[in-house]
């Protein structure tokens, strides 16, 4: 298991159907995102203007968890609000769940979407250096695993993941000057998936949310199995509710392919209800 490079692009894109963050919209919520220190638009620390062996890996999920409370508070301020909606992807789940479960009285609902956590084989990497940069390439490659080879194109339209790629590359400008263009993101993640979850240890405790969650991931996810969402499920045992999802015919960017508005709309139904 290799982490995606997983720009916010990824929920405003506008895709048939339309961007995420536009249908939320039309439902009446304001929509904000967070690029965790490293990511997307965010400042990009000095650390990756230099080769990565140079530096230790940050951006971890500890620090993450303190870049989207900072964003919290912020928009319950700026709105006037007590509490919002948190919708995590991948390790945004560990994040969000995170935030969640020392500040349940600011967390209306939570969902989480293709949840990580332990792994069932140690990680094939050490999680060393500041960041890592991955190529369209192997990104697109990674993206694609677990679909029928002859069912690619139609489950993954190569111009939909294009057109992810595109807007996730303008987010990093000197990434996308080299040859060939790559996206960089921090490795904070990388040595937390090393220390914890490959450990059989977590950096969030299930038990301790207490607001109604939402698991949702799709069948043929190989980043974050099935079998992570049915442990995190059973030991959900302090949510007033739960519910858990599998959306067939999907990948872990499900988002991004065919199926993307059955992910869209599970969710949009939750947080409705």
């Amino acid at each position: 298991m290799v982490p995606h490079i997983r720009p916010k692009q990824v929920f405003e894109i506008d895709l048939p159907g339309g961007s995420w963050s536009d249908h939320a919209a039309r439902k009446g919520y304001d929509v904000y995102f967070v690029d965790v220190r490293g990511y997307g638009r965010s400042t990009r620390p000095a650390a990756m203007d230099k080769p990565p062996a140079e530096n230790p890996p940050f951006a971890t999920t500890a620090e993450a968890v303190k870049d989207v409370g900072a964003a919290i508070d912020f928009i319950l301020k700026r709105r006037g609000v007590s509490k919002l909606n948190l919708v995590g992807w991948s390790w945004g789940t560990a994040i969000m769940a995170g935030y969640t479960m020392d500040h349940n009285e600011k967390v209306n609902k939570l969902v989480l979407y293709a949840p990580l956590w332990h792994l069932r084989e140690p990680p094939p990497f050490s999680g060393s250096g500041a960041y890592r940069t991955a190529p369209r390439d192997g990104v697109r490659q990674r993206s694609i695993r677990g679909i029928p080879p002859q069912r690619v194109e139609e489950i993954s339209p190569i111009v939909w993941f294009d057109t992810w790629w595109q807007a996730s590359l303008a987010t990093d400008p000197v990434g996308a000057k080299q040859s060939p263009p790559v996206i960089r993101a921090p490795n904070g993640v990388l040595k937390d998936i090393v220390d914890y979850w490959g450990a059989g240890k977590s950096t969030w405790e299930p038990e301790k949310i207490r607001v109604p969650t939402m698991l949702i991931l799709a069948e043929w996810d190989q980043d974050t199995p099935l079998y992570m969402a049915q442990e995190v499920f059973a030991k959900l045992v302090n949510t007033p509710y739960k519910c858990q999802v599998v959306i067939g015919e999907g990948t872990h960017t499900v988002a991004i392919e065919k199926n993307r508005m059955h992910l869209i709309n599970h969710i949009q139904s939750f947080l409705d209800e």
